[in-house]
């Protein structure tokens, strides 16, 4: 039986102007952007439709603007279509936006969360990440393995078979580009990001933000959340809870996240939030099932022509 996945992008998403459409079209994202503004006290809609690229570039901000215009997306997509789906996942900080598709958090204590993350990730231990394309799996494990001894390195998101993200100290980093290239990579691309996410350099980091987490209420989720700190499906509230804490310092299984959800016959990828990033690393894993984004107004119309016939109302 086919099944439909709601997918959520992560930091890098992010663009002037995002969200607006649905803002001024539909109710339900409005009240998003108008709760998020209330709860982090500053104007999140200005941010995300007036906001500079750099502006948006900082982690302080893109983090709870991305969330924000996630969420007001989907808000908008269940509001007119009344698509629910079998599982959700979230590519770093949009595993956060997976959480409220699957009813683990309510919305105010979210944006609190996700914004108090992203004053830590902000002022995060240097460090570094870089893209490296055209390597396998194996490939990216064996040269970070050697890039090891001149610091701290590990593989930070796994996302396509040929494409994966390192992340560590500034010598390890710079070690393994220059062992990525050797071995013939097709792109060695540095991130700009101000920390070495998704890396033991986070460890610290985490501890802290865990008090927080603390705080929230973490509510058993609706549908399985597959979780980027081990690619398998999560509904108990308290496992959510620690693996929020852990996804800060561990890899993101992207890619094994997404192979689970095909391999229980999802025929269906919705992304919902900001560019069409994962979008293409689905087309790159499956090139057999279908994949809709939702970030403005035309793509909302076109995922309710395209599913009509799969709506529950």
């Amino acid at each position: 039986m086919s099944k439909i996945a709601f997918i959520f992008p992560g930091q890098g998403s992010q663009h002037p102007g995002m969200g607006k459409e649905l803002y001024e079209n539909c109710g339900s994202a409005k009240e998003v952007f108008d709760k998020a503004g209330e709860t982090t006290g500053k104007s999140i809609s200005k941010l995300c439709f007036e906001g500079s690229e750099d502006d948006l570039k900082q982690t302080v901000n893109s983090q709870p603007a991305i969330l924000t215009a996630s969420i007001a997306a989907y808000e908008a997509l269940t509001q007119e279509t009344g698509i629910k789906p079998d599982f959700a996942a979230g590519h770093s900080l949009g595993e956060y936006s997976a959480l409220y598709a699957a009813g683990a958090v309510k919305l105010d204590e979210l944006i609190s969360l996700v914004q108090k993350r992203a004053e830590l990730m902000n002022n995060a231990p240097a460090g570094s990440m870089t893209a490296i394309l055209g390597l396998d799996e194996e490939q990216v494990n064996n040269l970070v393995r050697q890039a090891s001894s001149a610091g701290i390195i590990c593989a930070a998101n796994y996302n396509t078979a040929d494409q994966t993200v390192i992340s560590g100290e500034a010598g390890a980093i710079e070690k393994a580009n220059e062992l990525a290239t050797q071995a013939g990579a097709k792109r060695v691309i540095p991130l700009a990001v101000s920390g070495a996410f998704h890396s033991p350099l986070m460890e610290p980091v985490s501890e802290i933000y865990s008090k927080f987490v603390n705080d929230t209420r973490v509510n058993n989720a609706k549908i399985p959340v597959i979780t980027n700190v081990d690619a398998q499906p999560t509904t108990n509230g308290d496992e959510l809870a620690v693996k929020m804490v852990k996804q800060m310092y561990s890899s993101v299984y992207w890619k094994q996240s997404l192979d689970y959800m095909l391999d229980r016959e999802v025929d269906t990828f919705i992304e919902i939030g900001p560019g069409k990033v994962l979008s293409g690393m689905v087309k790159k894993i499956s090139r057999s099932v279908s994949i809709y984004n939702v970030c403005d107004i035309a793509s909302l119309q076109k995922v309710k022509e395209a599913l009509a016939s799969r709506v529950s109302v």
